[in-house]
């Protein structure tokens, strides 16, 4: 039974108890963060917080007596020259116990013990979360027994849709707002951009659609002409063909006419010679 006992000792004497917590005070001055079992980490947080709170006054007086505790002079010189100005908005709670499960031999159970303004990622996590804006919703609940009006449950709605935003401070709400903006005139930006890219993309596919039009109507035009010249030519191939057959015709009936006149001849010599022999 536990009843009343509610301080750890350790399994240790009381001089090898407050030499241990010394030696891992001095040394999580010095490191920043060491790793140990839970209870020990425990103990060592009821005995490191007040020597840091003493640190925050830098007298020769808090210095012995932080001297007395530790007995390292480069542990106290750290603490008072460094850690001080770190923890000198902090109103307490300078160290964190973060756990990190069983050890292998004993199944003990370990833990991480550090300053708590020493870690630069959770104090970007804390400043991000900060520096987010907070919205509300108010919600009125209704009993279903109760018949609500028309007017009722359109305020209702109205109520349920509005989203107060409250920025931390007025800085902060113009920035956001600047921010909005600026990102509005580059989001207009890049559509204008677009937009003039899409146009000339346009414009050039009808300047080639044009040209090649341009190109066929040319080459429609070429031979359009060079049919006509060809049936023209043929044409003139036709009646010259014509006339040569004409003349041909005309030149044979000459020679017939002037054959026949002489054939007559011919017999009428024949009859006056064959009178005369008889």
């Amino acid at each position: 039974m536990r009843h009343g006992k509610k301080f750890n000792h350790l399994g240790r004497t009381t001089p090898h108890r407050k030499a241990m917590l010394s030696n891992m005070a001095s040394s999580l001055i010095l490191h920043k963060r060491i790793e140990t079992t839970v209870a020990k980490a425990k103990a060592l947080r009821k005995y490191v917080e007040p020597l840091l709170t003493k640190a925050k006054t830098d007298t020769t007086h808090s210095r012995r007596i932080v001297f007395s505790y530790l007995q390292d002079k480069d542990s106290v010189q750290v603490l008072f020259n460094e850690v001080a100005d770190r923890i000198s908005s902090r109103p307490g709670g300078y160290t964190r116990i973060i756990k990190t499960g069983n050890r292998l031999g004993d199944n003990a159970d370990m833990c991480f013990i550090e300053l708590v303004d020493y870690n630069e990622l959770m104090l970007e996590l804390k400043e991000s979360k900060d520096q987010k804006t907070k919205t509300r919703r108010s919600r009125r609940g209704k009993n279903k027994s109760e018949e609500t009006t028309p007017e009722a449950k359109t305020a209702e709605v109205v109520e349920e849709a509005v989203v107060v935003e409250e920025p931390a401070d007025e800085k902060e709400s113009g920035e956001v707002e600047q921010e909005q903006v600026d990102e509005e005139a580059a989001v207009e930006e890049v559509t204008e951009e677009e937009v003039t890219a899409e146009v000339k993309e346009e414009q050039t596919v009808e300047d080639k659609v044009e040209e090649e039009t341009d190109v066929v109507e040319s080459k429609i035009e070429i031979t359009e002409e060079t049919q006509v010249v060809e049936e023209e030519s043929n044409e003139v191939a036709e009646k010259e063909v014509a006339e040569d057959e004409t003349e041909s015709t005309s030149e044979k009936s000459d020679e017939v006419t002037d054959e026949t006149p002489k054939s007559k001849d011919s017999s009428d010599d024949e009859e006056s010679d064959d009178k005369k022999t008889n």
